[in-house]
């Protein structure tokens, strides 16, 4: 994979109604007009040949004002989800926009704590172990103390991602990713075609997902995944909630990037 190779793809729907706010997360301002968008941008853009947003029709019209230089350069696109039908379903309708590439980064479009050291790791560790011909799956994980989602692995598999908004008991210091997910394009939007004529729906929300695919891509169609061990819990930290925002806030004005 050539040094420029990426596609990152941010699915950025979702509304930030537990912050009190009718806005897309990824335009949550942070400090002094600096939103999730601008820290997300700045992390990836070193290592991404485009980036790809994936917004509701009603997050449209404001994330293009947001983003209008960089859209106008021809370095970020916009796609319109127009129905809440999950990641998976705004990764993959996507697909024309990431499939030129040889890899599609996908960044959940509120890690607000995100460093662009991961994303430096994770990039270079996939263009390392996955070179064309050899698809397969890079993941950040790191270790934390209560879980919501938990990846279990045997070697270079991945076995299952146990999710506790589907009911699954994750393990007390199991690994969890940090919103990050780099995924070999050959075959990928075929593959995920292939999941979906036999997936189950999560038994508490009904939803076909993004995280359930993993574990497919991994044993059904035989991508090897690497590793990147991630030490900092916080990086795993969304904005989601007061709490979350106040903590972002606090580490973008101790370390403003």
């Amino acid at each position: 994979m050539s040094d420029r190779r990426v596609c990152a793809v941010i699915p950025a729907a979702g509304r930030g109604s537990r912050l009190g706010l009718d806005i897309p997360k990824i335009m949550i301002e942070v400090a002094g007009g600096v939103t999730v968008w601008h820290l997300l941008h700045r992390r990836l853009r070193p290592w991404t040949e485009h980036v790809h947003v994936v917004v509701s029709p009603a997050g449209e019209g404001p994330f293009r004002d947001l983003a209008a230089d960089e859209i106008a350069r021809g370095t970020v696109s916009v796609g319109v989800q127009d129905e809440p039908r999950g990641m998976g379903d705004a990764v993959f309708g996507a697909a024309p926009h990431w499939e030129p590439y040889d890899a599609a980064l996908v960044v959940w479009g509120d890690q607000a704590n995100l460093s662009p050291e991961t994303v430096r790791r994770v990039v270079h560790a996939h263009r390392r172990e996955h070179p064309a011909g050899r698809p397969g799956l890079t993941l950040p994980l790191v270790p934390m103390p209560d879980p919501y989602v938990e990846y279990e692995l045997a070697g270079s598999a991945l076995v299952r991602v146990r999710q506790s908004r589907e009911g699954d008991e994750c393990r007390p210091g199991g690994l969890s990713d940090v919103g990050v997910f780099c995924l070999s394009t050959d075959g990928l939007a075929a593959a995920w075609e292939d999941y979906l004529a036999r997936a189950v729906p999560g038994a508490a929300t009904g939803e076909v997902n993004f995280l359930p695919f993993l574990p497919h891509l991994s044993r059904s169609c035989g991508r090897r995944v690497t590793v990147v061990p991630v030490t900092d819990p916080d990086e795993a930290r969304g904005v989601n909630t007061e709490d979350d925002l106040a903590f972002a806030r606090r580490a973008f004005l101790r370390s403003p990037e």
